[in-house]
């Protein structure tokens, strides 16, 4: 199996005064190893540009994924999109990134700026093929895949970031490359450094964009498995079945739950060494157990990381607390949103006694409820996820 996958992050600012965005960004899976990401820029802004960008990316992105030739999927597009009655353009810029087998990437570029690569640190500058498709010229390029390349796809919207405000002629291409090359070694997730590409062009736009502005970061790393395991089985004699299990799998390995991390001791033949600092007082303390990379309180931590995740597939402005803090729910954040690549849930069905007090709004329900929506949430992140029940 091929070692590599690819970490996808991407993020829109909505042009000031505007309700709608006029970019839009379609990431299509084909199979474990094969995914395709368009970014497409509609004509203007506000609703006729979202329709224009949403119907491109959709027409592209669906085209490619079943293999049609890009010729083909220019022609869709010119004869299906309107044409504009003031500049005779009948579809949207776009940016096409293919990945195949995570071995290689096919980049196809019309109008939008050019795809940035950044790989050992620096600027990369690949080999590009023009082809002149409906009369317009496309640039196609195969390249292939390296561990810790980094992808930079965007609309105009980033380039013209500050222009007449900060920046005489907005920010630059270059300008750009020289920003992201000192967060190269950094580690950020895709989704984080396309947030913080973001916050600097809003802040350059003086908080008032002046055109609608997207960014799409593709990271391509190298698988790393994580094991979670949550809450004691149902069956007290299924104990050591879920604990060789989960201590068998490779990667880093985190236990959530009192009880859990009591068993996971015993099993052990270790001791539980409770932290007594509330590093968040909203988030119980950790705990320590020799053999385990983390312990922490089980249903209150994991419905903070749960918030955690679901801010991060909106726009991820509460990474400037996890990324930092050292309570459980931080650490949990990190470990699964940055470091995790395949993750896999061991979760107990044994209903906690003390879950039955009437006055407390935790029940066996909500605890099931928590492992599902986390792992929707972890596999909209790109995750590949395993969920065992005992």
């Amino acid at each position: 199996m091929n070692k590599l996958c690819a970490d996808i992050g991407y993020r829109s600012l909505i042009k000031y005064g505007e309700q709608l965005c006029g970019d839009h960004v379609d990431v299509i899976g084909q199979g474990e190893d094969t995914s395709t990401i368009v970014l497409a820029d509609g004509l203007g802004s506000g609703v006729k540009a979202s329709i224009l960008s949403t119907l491109t990316s959709r027409i592209i992105s669906t085209m490619v994924a079943e293999g049609l030739p890009i010729e083909d999927c220019v022609e869709t597009i010119a004869a299906t999109l309107p044409v504009c009655s003031e500049r005779q353009v009948a579809y949207s810029t776009f940016t096409i990134i293919r990945l195949i087998d995570n071995r290689e990437a096919e980049i196809i570029e019309y109008d939008n700026p050019a795809v940035i690569l950044l790989r050992d640190g620096k600027n990369c500058e690949f080999p590009k093929t023009a082809l002149s498709i409906g009369g317009k010229t496309i640039y196609k390029s195969r390249i292939p895949l390296r561990e810790n390349d980094i992808f930079v796809a965007m609309s105009d919207g980033c380039i013209h970031a500050g222009v007449g405000m900060e920046l005489n002629f907005g920010w630059e291409r270059g300008d750009i490359i020289e920003f992201l090359e000192t967060l190269y070694d950094v580690g950020f997730t895709a989704k984080t450094l396309t947030t913080i590409l973001l916050d600097e062009c809003y802040k350059l736009y003086g908080g008032q964009p002046g055109d609608d502005t997207t960014a799409c970061v593709v990271r391509i790393r190298r698988r790393e498995p994580m094991n979670l395991l949550f809450g004691p089985p149902a069956n007290r004699d299924d104990c050591n079945k879920m604990l060789s299990l989960f201590f068998s799998k490779e990667g880093k390995h985190i236990i959530c739950g009192g009880t859990t991390s009591s068993i996971a001791a015993e099993y052990l033949h270790k001791r539980v060494v409770p932290k007594l600092d509330y590093l968040d007082p909203e988030v119980p303390p950790i705990a320590e157990i020799e053999g385990v990379d983390l312990v922490t309180e089980g249903v209150i931590t994991i419905n903070k990381v749960l918030s955690y995740a679901k801010d991060y597939l909106e726009d991820n402005e509460s990474y400037t607390q996890w990324s930092y803090k050292k309570d459980g729910a931080s650490q949990i954040a990190r470990l699964l949103f940055e470091e995790a690549t395949d993750i896999n849930f061991y979760v107990g069905r044994a209903i906690n006694p003390a879950h039955q007090n009437p006055s407390l709004p935790i029940n066996f329900s909500i605890k099931m409820q928590l492992v599902s929506e986390l792992s929707d949430c972890l596999r909209r992140m790109g995750k590949r996820i395993k969920v065992s029940y005992f």
